[in-house]
C-alpha cells in the first residue's frame, strides 16, 4: 500500500516510521523543504526527534501534490489550526475513494468541528477515521509497548485500518464512538495544561491527582453531551490519554501549564516551542461549547482565563487552598 502521512512533526514522523515497518511505501510530507530533505537523505528529524534514527525505506517531499497524488492511504497530523488547509490543498490531487486518518487532537476554532468532521466536509465520500490515545511519540518510535484506538463509525473499515497501523508492540484496537475518542483526545490537553500548572506551583501530588480526575469528569460530560459514550472516556481515548499527557515531562502541554506555573508569560513559552500545544487555542472552544451545552466545567474556564490573561497561575489555584464546608459539595464521579 502507498501510504502518505501529511505533518512531519514527531508524532507524523513516527506514524510514518511505524508504517514503514508494515512494507508499506510511505512518503511523509513536510511544509518545510529541509525537514523532509533532512528525512529523505539523513534519516533523521533532528528538529522533531533529536537522536532518533528513521527507517531507510522512508521517502519526505516537501511537494504536496506529490504526497497527495501517491496516496492510497491519508494519514494527516498537521496541527489543527491548518488541519482544514491541508486537505484543501490535497483535494484536487487525491484519489475519490481512499481513506483519511486524523492524527491531530483538537478542535477546529470557530466552528467546533471534530478533525472526522472537517475530514468529511473537505473530502467528501471517503472513510474518515481518528487514530488517539496515549501515544508519545519519542517512546513508540524507540520500541517501548503502547496502545491506541482507531476510530470510525465502520467498524469494517477500523479493522482494516487497524490492521494497517498495528506493529509489534505498538497495538491498535478499534472503536465505533468516533465522538468520545475525540473529544477525549481534545480536551485532555487542556486538562494537561491544569496539571503542568500544579507542577509548576509546587502545590503536590494530591492536588494534581485530584485536578486530573476532575478534568476527566469534565471531558467525560462534554463528550456525552456532544453525544459520545462514557465508556469511551474510561478508556485509552479518555483516561489513558489524559493520564500520559498530564504526567509525562514530553507532553507539550503539560511543559506550558508548567511554565505559566512558574510565572512565565504564555507568549514567551509558546515563542520557544517548535510544535503546537494544541490545548492552549483548544480551552477557548472548549468553553464556547461548554456555554453552549449549558455545562460548568470549571477546569477548562480556569485554564481558558489563565491562557487570555485574565488571571493568573497562581490565582487559578488559589481556590484549592480555601476550605469547604463539610456537607457542601459531593463527588458525582
Amino acid at each position: 500500500m502507498r501510504v502518505t502521512v501529511l505533518g512531519a512533526g514527531s508524532w507524523g514522523t513516527t506514524v510514518a516510521a511505524l508504517m514503514c515497518r508494515r512494507d508499506h511505501e510511505v512518503l511523509l510530507w513536510a511544509r518545510n523543504p529541509d525537514v523532509a530533505a533532512e528525512v529523505d537523505e539523513q534519516r533523521s528529524n533532528e528538529a522533531y526527534l533529536p537522536g532518533a534514527r528513521l527507517p531507510a525505506r522512508l521517502r519526505a517531499t516537501a511537494d504536496l501534490e506529490r504526497a497527495s497524488r501517491h496516496a492510497e492511504l491519508l494519514v494527516v497530523g498537521v496541527p489543527t489550526g491548518a488541519f482544514r488547509e491541508a486537505l484543501e490543498l490535497t483535494r484536487p490531487h487525491l484519489a475519490p475513494w481512499i481513506p483519511v486518518v486524523s492524527l491531530s487532537k483538537g478542535l477546529e476554532r470557530n466552528t467546533h468541528l471534530r478533525m472526522t468532521e472537517v475530514i468529511k466536509e473537505v473530502l467528501p465520500g471517503r472513510p474518515a477515521a481518528a487514530l488517539t490515545g496515549p501515544n508519545l511519540a519519542r517512546e513508540i518510535l524507540a520500541g517501548q509497548a503502547a496502545a491506541s484506538v482507531i476510530a470510525t463509525e465502520d467498524l469494517t473499515v477500523a479493522a482494516a485500518l487497524q490492521r494497517e497501523l498495528a506493529r509489534g508492540v505498538f497495538r491498535v484496537y478499534t472503536h465505533h464512538d468516533v465522538v468520545g475518542c475525540e473529544i477525549g483526545g481534545a480536551l485532555k490537553n487542556v486538562i494537561a495544561i491544569a496539571t503542568g500548572m500544579a507542577q509548576g506551583l509546587g502545590v503536590g501530588d494530591n492536588t494534581r491527582s485530584a485536578v486530573m480526575s476532575r478534568g476527566l469528569a469534565e471531558l467525560t460530560t462534554l463528550a456525552v453531551a456532544m453525544g459520545g459514550e462514557a465508556t469511551t472516556l474510561a478508556g485509552l481515548a479518555g483516561m489513558g490519554d489524559l493520564v500520559a499527557t498530564c504526567m509525562s515531562p514530553q507532553s507539550r502541554n503539560r511543559h506550558v501549564g508548567e511554565q505559566l506555573g512558574l510565572g512565565r508569560s504564555l507568549d514567551e513559552i509558546l515563542g520557544e516551542m517548535r510544535m503546537v500545544a494544541e490545548g492552549v487555542k483548544t480551552a477557548s472552544t472548549v468553553v464556547e461549547l461548554a456555554d453552549h451545552h449549558g455545562l460548568d466545567m470549571p477546569i477548562a474556564r480556569t485554564i481558558h482565563d489563565v491562557v487570555t490573561g485574565r488571571i493568573r497561575a497562581s490565582e487559578a489555584y488559589r481556590g484549592l487552598t480555601r476550605a469547604v464546608p463539610a456537607g457542601h459539595e459531593l463527588d458525582p464521579g
